[in-house]
């Protein structure tokens, strides 16, 4: 093997690439804050007998949970075209993601809901609660500390999802290295930084929420 790295022009061109690794973490963060915001309701939704509701829930999460993130991009960027929609790159991978997010945590937090015995639901109501205080001081509380873990995993799996974003344009962390080796053709050292950059993040992710987790339930899960 007689390839010569070089490794200046990287270096030099470092501070495009954590601006992309910046949109990154940008539109990971809250494509899942919205997606959980999204998710509560969904799986409430789920549970529910309300009918429009109900089949609202179930077919977000089947279209979430059974078609590739590329096709909802995709979606989002260009099909929305065709009715006059016009989104930006940013705004059209934000959409997917928030979409997919909603849509696998929805299942998630019905399985929290559910491993949340019945007897705490009785319990409150026979204290006077309302539905929303019931879910507000008991129920949510302990679904989010019982899912903590596989939330963190969705976390992680956006921030690499969001790569995506490079087909249509976005100027996140691969769509930066991918503008960057094309005009400098040293493409082996842009990708080896930037999935260098890609784990480093991800790690922080994840001491960050194992740190936050001992915080917040002191330990416990």
């Amino acid at each position: 093997m007689d390839y010569e790295f070089h490794w200046n022009i990287v270096f030099q061109k470092m501070p495009e690439l954590l601006q992309g690794a910046f949109v990154t973490l940008h539109v990971s963060v809250l494509s899942m804050v919205l997606g959980i915001a999204i998710a509560v309701f969904l799986a409430i939704a789920k549970m529910n007998n309300t009918k429009p509701f109900n089949y609202v829930a179930v077919g977000w999460i089947e279209i979430a949970r059974n078609t590739p993130a590329l096709f909802q991009i995709y979606m989002a960027y260009f099909g929305l075209g065709a009715f006059g929609i016009h989104l930006s790159p940013y705004m059209a991978v934000l959409s997917a993601l928030v979409f997919i997010n909603a849509g696998y945590l929805a299942e998630t937090f019905r399985g929290g809901f559910q491993s949340i015995p019945d007897a705490q639901y009785n319990a409150s109501k026979s204290l006077g609660m309302t539905s929303f205080q019931t879910y507000r001081y008991i129920i949510l509380p302990q679904m989010f500390r019982r899912i903590y873990h596989p939330m963190t995993n969705q976390f992680v799996w956006s921030i690499l999802m969001s790569s995506l974003g490079i087909l249509v344009g976005m100027s996140e962390l691969s769509g930066e290295t991918q503008r960057l080796q094309s005009l400098s053709f040293r493409t082996l050292e842009f990708f080896i930084v930037t999935a260098v950059l890609y784990y480093i993040i991800t790690k922080f992710v994840l001491i960050c929420a194992s740190l936050l987790s001992k915080r917040l339930f002191k330990g416990e899960i």
